[in-house]
């Protein structure tokens, strides 16, 4: 099962303007969305730079992999 894992930057500017500290990792597979402040990945994986086909979510760089991946 593919995961993608990116940055949101809205929620780090929402975080330092707020005073909160929300998570900033974003994490999707074909299941569901979660949302983390570490992440860790048992196996391969490639960081991905596509400035002309970002996600759908506006992200330009992201981690893909097919391993397993744990949230804290």
């Amino acid at each position: 099962m593919k995961t993608i894992i990116h940055v949101n930057q809205h929620v780090i500017k929402a975080n330092r303007k707020n005073g909160v500290c929300a998570p900033v990792l974003t994490v999707k597979n074909y299941k569901a969305t979660h949302y983390a402040h570490e992440v860790s990945i048992d196996g391969p994986a490639r960081i991905v730079y596509a400035p002309d086909k970002p996600l759908k979510c506006g992200a330009h760089v992201w981690i893909e992999t097919q391993s397993r991946v744990t949230t804290k």
